[in-house]
């Protein structure tokens, strides 16, 4: 039955979370803001985070999430900020077309 609940949007986490929760880091890097909001999904911390630039005075975001969950809070939040790194270093500001 929870099997069921979960496929019709009953019970279980809310990947909506991720949208509404405050970074729990941020760094800057080549301009960019990049900040980890790592949420709790299925008792693990998944990787998700937002990078961010003003651009002709509008800030511009790109809201990232992938796979890889973690036990720790800690390691979700390297990860995330990793990740977001690597989306500046690889996209610069093309991430936002």
């Amino acid at each position: 039955m929870s099997f069921l609940k979960r496929l019709f949007g009953g019970g279980g986490d809310e990947p909506a979370q991720a949208a509404s929760t405050a970074p729990a880091k941020q760094v800057e890097h080549k301009g960019f803001t990049i900040s980890a909001t790592p949420y709790k999904a299925e008792g693990q911390y998944q990787t998700c985070g937002v990078v961010s630039k003003e651009i002709d005075g509008v800030v511009k975001e790109h809201r990232f999430i992938r796979a890889d969950r973690f036990a720790g809070l800690d390691d979700a939040v390297d990860i995330s900020l990793k990740k977001g790194i690597q989306l500046v270093d690889e996209q610069g500001e093309r991430i936002f077309e």
